[in-house]
């Protein structure tokens, strides 16, 4: 095989490209237009606090990343394996009974819908858990909504439970997502423990970036176009390379490749504040059936290590672009789930306009990521918007790769 293969971006995308290209000795050099690897997943340092850019989760019910990282390094701190609805000025309490049986009770007597439906939801789940993921990628397809309603579930329990929860994993209040996408989600929060590493969301590109040899990624590197011979840089420079990946944005991926299909993208804003004491006392998700935000959580009730300073870091989602001006109004919700938010803090607001594809029926579960003379592309456009579907799409690249250049063992 000719020399370097040059992977243009180190989201997560582009880092698990590289780790599995260079896994089978292949030279690789990752070339990343920011100051920083992580794409969408990364942390910064501000106001004493650890902030993601954009609320993110680690869930360890995703294959991949069991097959590519050391999750124990990650130092995970878990997240209750629940939610509360913030409902008339109230807080039920919706848990995994399996995981917190103490609570089986309040789950059972919590007004998100009737007996009926939740016993509905209660096989829904089974079956999910059951299954393989391939028979679920392989199931009927329709959208989340007519999914929902093929169960048996009333619109009561959707709109009070199931939209609310789903508006912040989808980052759209309709469930126009498919089905199968919706019924893999589902069961990898069935299966798994949603948290955070204690040093932040950055981790876990930075434990990818660590696997390949110094000097492989090249930071603040702008990539201006293809060349028939590798990548023109932005300063003029080029480089060659034997294949490239593109493992960019899909609408930075569009330009760098002319005619490649890309779907839209989801936008949502993040809003962090800090409060003297938190507000909840434990690490469990409050959704809002009004849709005023779709998610709002104590990090530091999970993740202590958020904070240097002993205050709690509140992270907020709302869906769409929203900027600090909208921060009175999702405060004022804030105020209504929580108590007095008087005292809190802005610390900073994330808009997210490209944060996850859209992925309405019908869905092709693995998208090409081979493009034909010497091209390929991946991220998780390509698979399932999720880390999981990152970090697979990296990998499908890398042995699309290598099952052309015909190394041994590489599948395409």
């Amino acid at each position: 095989m000719p020399d370097t293969v040059v992977v243009v971006g180190a989201g997560l995308a582009g880092l698990a490209c590289a780790v599995r290209l260079r896994s089978a000795g292949v030279p690789v050099r990752v070339l990343e237009a920011s100051d920083g690897v992580g794409g969408r997943v990364r942390t910064d340092l501000a106001g004493g606090f650890r902030l993601d850019r954009g609320f993110q989760v680690f869930n360890t019910a995703y294959p991949e990343a069991a097959r590519v990282l050391d999750v124990g390094a990650l130092d995970l701190r878990p997240f209750s394996s629940g939610l509360f609805v913030a409902r008339d000025g109230r807080r039920e309490r919706v848990m995994l009974p399996w995981r917190h049986p103490r609570h089986v009770l309040s789950a059972a007597l919590a007004r998100v819908g009737t007996v009926s439906d939740k016993a509905a939801l209660a096989a829904m789940t089974g079956r999910d858990m059951a299954f393989p993921a391939a028979r679920l990628r392989g199931a009927t397809e329709r959208t989340t909504a007519t999914e929902l309603r093929h169960w048996g579930l009333s619109e009561e329990m959707v709109d009070t439970l199931l939209r609310p929860f789903l508006s912040g994993v989808l980052l759209e209040r309709e469930l126009e997502t498919s089905s199968r996408v919706f019924h893999l989600f589902w069961r990898s929060f069935a299966r798994g423990t949603i948290g955070l590493p204690a040093l932040g969301m950055g981790r876990v590109p930075a434990q990818l970036a660590a696997r390949l040899p110094e000097g492989s990624v090249s930071l603040e590197t702008p990539v201006a176009g293809l060349t028939p011979d590798g990548v023109a840089l932005a300063d003029g420079r080029e480089i060659a390379a034997a294949a490239v990946v593109v493992a960019v944005d899909p609408g930075s991926a569009a330009r760098l490749l002319p005619g490649l299909r890309v779907p839209g993208m989801r936008a949502v804003t993040t809003f962090y504040h800090a409060a003297p004491r938190s507000p909840l006392g434990e690490p469990t998700q409050v959704v809002d059936p009004t849709g005023a935000v779709a998610d709002t959580l104590v990090l530091t009730d999970a993740a202590p290590e958020y904070s240097t300073d002993g205050r709690a870091l509140v992270s907020t989602s709302v869906l769409g672009v929203l900027g600090d001006a909208d921060e009175p109004r999702v405060r004022a919700r804030l105020t209504e789930i929580y108590g007095d938010t008087s005292s809190w803090e802005h610390i900073a607001t994330y808009p997210v306009r490209a944060a996850l594809p859209v992925m309405t029926p019908p869905m092709r579960m693995r998208r090409p990521v081979r493009l034909g003379g010497g091209r390929y592309v991946c991220g998780d456009h390509r698979d399932t918007g999720s880390i999981q579907g990152a970090m697979v799409s990296g990998r499908r690249a890398a042995e699309a790769v290598l099952a052309d250049a015909g190394r041994p063992g590489a599948r395409g």
